[in-house]
């Protein structure tokens, strides 16, 4: 039995069989007073029946709180992580690793609005998840009781989980009582599968793990060309039409679903030690990123330019391994932002079977200076000549290296 000292807890809730069990446990175990938290992240799935779902399980209205975050998730998450071009292990687009301290920093502004002590979350203690939730939620507030159910619980399997749902009367969907062949998270910027069928990394995932996009065989014979607007490097406009940032993200979803851009599969290598083989699939951000990079090669200049590629792996693993509120990541922001304030114009992109290929880019703040690079009369804009005495200089160490070896010969 778990010892009774929390009053009231904020629960992390999906409305799931997962979440919905958890829900129970916390009354029954640690006789708290539970509000819960349902946020929506452009999932793809409809909230009302989570509200419904808690208000079943004994949970009064002023106690469920259902946030359409969508929006602030795309501006103040995910565009600052592209703004840095950001790819964990220079493949993962960091989808779910983004979506985590949102979540946490909501829980912990609706603790404090209710006079909570304490929050939970639903990760496993062999996922990056809980390493996430829980090191936002003590930056956000150092002394927040934590409950993460899976690390103390008997509950180690499905059956027992189901055992627990029946014998407490919680409502199990007939398609939730098998076991799933694999787990699903999903938000606006990506989908990720993993586990059970997955779990072999020999073996090519069905055509049913796929969600979000087409398989690339299956797209369409004919390219489809899209313009995408930078303002201080965000993403601002498609085709010319400005757009929100969440509405923004999800056209570009719909067009990398329909051309079968944006799918991954890796092995991973986890926070907590082991590695893992997960499935992604991150269409409108496989775009976003092609299309930021090829502004940036226009308007950065090269000392930056390499600067932040330099940065931006340090810069993704804090984010895989929840460090987001940490004043290491809030330093590389600023110097990331710093660096965004000429990187506005557009690009053109041709989407095809899987690809996205860069067709053009043109900006009011461009450092391709034509007459420099040109190979016709440049008429006296860069000095051939000078190029000798720019080499022999660079030369100088390699040649005393050189002459050393001959030496010690």
């Amino acid at each position: 039995m778990a010892a009774k000292t929390v009053k009231k807890v904020v629960l992390a809730y999906s409305g799931g069989l997962d979440t919905s069990v958890i829900l129970k446990w916390l009354q029954t175990e640690y006789g708290a007073e539970v509000v819960t938290f349902t946020a929506d992240l452009g999932q793809g799935e409809e909230l009302g029946p989570a509200r419904a779902k808690a208000e079943l399980l004994g949970i009064k209205p002023h106690n469920i709180f259902v946030e359409d975050l969508r929006e602030e998730f795309v501006r103040d998450y995910v565009f600052p992580m592209f703004r840095a071009n950001a790819q964990y292990e220079g493949v993962y687009l960091l989808g779910t690793s983004i979506a985590r301290p949102l979540i946490a920093k909501k829980q912990i502004e609706i603790a404090e609005k209710v006079g909570a002590d304490a929050v939970c979350h639903g990760a496993t203690g062999k996922g990056n998840d809980q390493v996430r939730f829980e090191l936002a939620y003590y930056a956000l507030k150092p002394d927040i009781k934590v409950i993460a159910p899976w690390r103390e619980w008997a509950l180690t399997s499905r059956t027992k989980l189901i055992e627990f749902a029946e014998h407490h009367q919680i409502p199990i969907a007939k398609d939730k009582r098998g076991e799933a062949p694999f787990s699903v998270d999903a938000n606006l910027l990506h989908s990720s599968s993993e586990g059970k069928v997955l779990e072999d990394p020999a073996v090519e995932p069905h055509a049913d793990v796929y969600q979000r996009t087409l398989s690339p065989e299956d797209a369409p014979d004919k390219a489809t060309v899209v313009e995408i607007g930078f303002e201080k490097g965000d993403a601002a406009s498609i085709d010319g039409v400005k757009l929100s940032p969440a509405a923004l993200l999800t056209r570009l979803n719909e067009l990398g679903r329909a051309n079968g851009i944006g799918r991954v599969d890796l092995v991973e290598n986890r926070f907590v030690g082991m590695k893992s083989r997960g499935v992604y699939e991150t269409p409108g951000g496989t775009i976003l990123l092609a299309a930021h990079r090829a502004m940036e090669s226009l308007t950065l200049d090269r000392g930056a330019a390499h600067l932040k590629d330099e940065l931006m792996p340090r810069y993704a693993e804090l984010i895989y391994y929840g460090f987001w509120f940490a004043p290491e990541r809030e330093m590389l922001q600023a110097a990331i932002d710093k660096s965004q304030e000429f990187v506005a114009g557009t690009v053109r992109l041709k989407l095809y079977k899987g690809n996205v290929i860069v067709i053009g880019r043109s900006s009011p703040y461009s450092l391709y200076a034509k007459d420099l690079v040109t190979f016709e009369d440049d008429r006296g804009a860069y000095d051939q000549k000078d190029a000798q005495g720019f080499i022999k200089l660079n030369a100088l160490r390699l040649r005393t290296l050189a002459m050393r070896k001959r030496k010690m010969k």
